[in-house]
Parts: C-alpha cells; sequence; structure tokens
C-alpha cells in the first residue's frame, strides 16, 4: 500500500452497480484500505448489471482480474453487512469517513432515522457521530418529499449527498468515463488528487 488512509464503502441495492466498481478501483488505485460493505441486493444488482459477485469471491481478485495491478496499491477488507460486532460498527475504527455508492432509497431512510438496523447504516451512523465524513452517492428519480426530508435531514447532520448525475462536459466516451466522473467527485470530497476526468477549463 502506498498510504495509509482508510475508507469504508457501502454498496446497497440501488441500480448503478457500476458506480460502486469504479469508486473502489479509484480508492485503491489511490493506496486506500478500503472496508468494504456489500448487501444483499447491492450484490445482486452487482451480478445483473456488472457480472461481478463480490460475496462469493475474493474482492481483491476480482479487481485485478478487471482492472489490472495497479488496483494492488490499495487492499480491501470485506464484512457482512449483517455482523453488527464488526471491528467498523464503533467509533474507536478511524478512517478518512465512508462512502454509500450507490445509495438506496431505502438505505437513506434507515441512516435518517438511526435505526442501524445492518452494518452499512450502523457505520454511517458511527460516522456521523465521529463527525466523519460520510458521502451518500443516492440514484433514485423523482424524488418525493420523503426522500428529500431525509436528505435535508442528513445534510444538517453532516453527511453530503452526491447524486448519481454525471456531467457530460468532460466528453465521456463510455459508461466507466460516466462513473469515473462520479467516483472523482467522491475522491475530492476526501481530499484526493486525481486524474479521474477532465476537469472543466483544462
Amino acid at each position: 500500500m502506498e498510504n495509509n488512509r482508510r475508507v469504508i464503502i457501502g454498496v446497497t441495492g440501488a441500480s448503478g452497480g457500476i458506480y460502486a466498481l469504479r469508486t473502489i478501483r479509484a480508492f485503491l488505485i489511490y493506496g486506500f484500505e478500503v472496508h468494504l460493505i456489500v448487501s444483499d441486493y447491492g450484490n445482486f444488482v452487482l451480478k445483473d448489471e456488472c457480472g461481478v459477485d463480490l460475496k462469493l469471491n475474493d474482492p481483491m481478485s476480482v479487481f485485478e482480474s478487471i482492472y489490472g495491478k495497479e488496483v494492488l496499491r490499495g487492499s480491501i477488507v470485506k464484512y457482512s453487512h449483517k455482523d453488527m460486532t464488526a471491528r467498523i460498527s464503533s467509533g474507536s475504527f478511524e478512517s478518512d469517513g465512508m462512502v454509500v455508492v450507490p445509495c438506496s432509497v431505502k438505505t437513506l431512510s434507515g441512516i435518517a432515522s438511526g435505526t442501524s438496523s445492518n452494518l452499512i447504516e450502523r457505520s454511517a451512523d458511527v460516522c456521523l457521530k465521529e463527525n466523519r465524513l460520510l458521502v451518500l452517492v443516492f440514484r433514485e428519480t423523482p424524488l418525493n418529499l420523503i426522500h428529500i426530508q431525509n436528505m435535508l435531514m442528513l445534510v444538517q447532520a453532516g453527511a453530503k449527498i452526491l447524486p448519481a448525475s454525471p456531467a457530460f462536459y468532460h466528453k465521456p466516451k463510455n459508461f466507466d468515463d460516466l462513473a469515473d466522473f462520479i467516483a472523482g467527485k467522491i475522491l475530492s470530497l476526501f481530499k484526493v488528487e486525481h486524474n479521474l476526468y477532465k476537469k472543466w477549463g483544462e
């Protein structure tokens, strides 16, 4: 590993598995220790949309097979979303923060209500109470008032809402380019300099 930075990444059942894969890849190539939680529906979406199974297989082997050796700059620690005793469920586990990508409506609601019904929600709650960065990549449209009120509540609690709304000024050529725009926006919130997309004016 090239640094000792840690990030927690939760993958939930909203459509947009490619956002999860490209975000995890980005953190790996920039040397992060990724603490990965994939819900059952999150893994279903990854298999259905991307042909990737992160629960059955070793995640590092999967990412190396897809993206090559550059991902070996980082590492992955995998957790069951049902394991409420995992070390990342405690505020004593230090990290740079957490990303939920993609973030489902159910997960958004669970985090906003503070129910901590699984490890993804609990880890997000820990980030809020410890004043650490929490980025929620919400992937739903259109929005109703409940969604908006939950987002408002989370922003007031300190979370960052990053909609999965890629730009087009950087002339994306494929789906990876679109997903990398979102991954780059996430990295920027973590104060990571990157070249995942061409910035405006460059």
